[in-house]
C-alpha cells in the first residue's frame, strides 16, 4: 500500500514536471516566431527612398500605347513590377500577380518592366497571359528606379510617392509591401524592429 501511494506520488510530479516543460517550450517557441516572423520584401534600392517621389516617365508600351509610370493615378497606386522571361522565380510569381492584381484592383493599377528585345517580351507575355496588364520595356525604367535584382517591385501610392518596395521571392513579399503601406512603414523589416524595440523597452521600464 506505501509502494501504490509513493508511486502515486512520483507520477504526479512527472506529470507536472512534463506540463511545465511543455508551457516552458511553447513559450519559447512564441517567443522565436516573433524573432523570426516572415520577412517582408528586401528592399536594397540606393535611388530610391520610401517616401520619396517616384520618377516620373512616359514610356511606349508592348502594345505601342504610352504608358505612364510614376505619375499620379485618380485615386489609384502604382505596382511597378520589374521582371523578365529568363528569370525563373517570375516565372512562378506571375499567377501570383495576376491573382493580386484582380483582388487590389479597386485600388491598384499593375504596370509590368523589363528591359532587353521587346519580341522576345511579347512572347512571354502572351504565354503567360499577361496581356491585360501595361508591359514596358526600357533600360532607363530599371536605371531610374536603381533595380539591381529580379524579380523586383515598387509600389507608389496616391500621391506619386513611393509607398514601398523590395525584392519579390513569394507571395508573402509581394503581401508586404501592401502591407507597409497601409501600415505606413518602409518596411514589414521596419515594422517588427520598431515593434520588437518597444516590447524591449515596455520590459524595461516594468
Amino acid at each position: 500500500m506505501d509502494w501504490l501511494v509513493v508511486s502515486n506520488i512520483l507520477l504526479w510530479i512527472g506529470f507536472l514536471a512534463v506540463v511545465l516543460v511543455n508551457f516552458a517550450l511553447a513559450r519559447q517557441i512564441g517567443v522565436l516566431y516573433e524573432r523570426v516572423a516572415p520577412a517582408g520584401a528586401l528592399m536594397m534600392n540606393q535611388a530610391l527612398e520610401v517616401g520619396g517621389r517616384a520618377p516620373e516617365l512616359a514610356l511606349p508600351g508592348l502594345d505601342g500605347d504610352i504608358v505612364e509610370v510614376g505619375s499620379v493615378l485618380a485615386g489609384k497606386s502604382q505596382l511597378l513590377f520589374f521582371l523578365s522571361p529568363d528569370c525563373p522565380v517570375c516565372n512562378e510569381l506571375t499567377p501570383i500577380l495576376k491573382s493580386a492584381a484582380h483582388a487590389e484592383g479597386n485600388w491598384l493599377r499593375l504596370v509590368l518592366a523589363s528591359d532587353g528585345e521587346e519580341l522576345d517580351h511579347k512572347g512571354y507575355r502572351l504565354a503567360k497571359g499577361l496581356q491585360e496588364f501595361p508591359y514596358v520595356v526600357s533600360e532607363l525604367l530599371g536605371k531610374s528606379y536603381g533595380v539591381a535584382k529580379l524579380p523586383y517591385a515598387v509600389l507608389i501610392d496616391e500621391q506619386g510617392l513611393i509607398a514601398s518596395m523590395g525584392i519579390i521571392n513569394s507571395r508573402e513579399h509581394l503581401e508586404s509591401l501592401f502591407e507597409a503601406k497601409e501600415r505606413k512603414v518602409a518596411s514589414i523589416q521596419d515594422y517588427l524592429n520598431k515593434k520588437n524595440s518597444l516590447q524591449y523597452l515596455e520590459g524595461g521600464t516594468r
